[in-house]
C-alpha cells in the first residue's frame, strides 16, 4: 500500500464530505486518515453523529441557549454545538 501525503489526504477528506451520502463505515476510515495526517475536520464532524457515525442530516434538532442539539435518529446519542 502506497503512503499518502497530507495534501493527498486533504483532498480525500474533501471529496469524501462534498458527495451526498455518507455511509458510516466510510466515515470511520475518513476519520482514522484524518487524525493519522493531523488533519482537523473542522466544520465536516458536525454532519456525523459521534458514536454511530450515521449521518445527520434527518437528526432532531433543538437550539437553546445559544447551543444547538441535534438527536441521532439511529442511536439516539446527543451532539451538542455551540452557535
Amino acid at each position: 500500500m502506497k503512503k499518502l501525503s497530507r495534501k493527498d489526504a486533504q483532498e480525500i477528506i474533501y471529496r469524501f464530505f462534498e458527495s451526498q451520502r455518507i455511509e458510516s463505515a466510510q466515515v470511520k476510515k475518513i476519520k482514522k486518515l484524518a487524525m493519522t495526517h493531523r488533519i482537523r475536520l473542522g466544520e465536516y464532524r458536525k454532519r456525523f453523529c459521534k458514536k454511530c457515525y450515521v449521518d445527520l442530516k434527518f437528526g432532531k434538532v433543538r437550539v437553546s441557549n445559544r447551543i444547538k442539539q441535534i438527536i441521532c435518529n439511529n442511536c439516539g446519542n446527543k451532539n451538542k454545538w455551540k452557535i
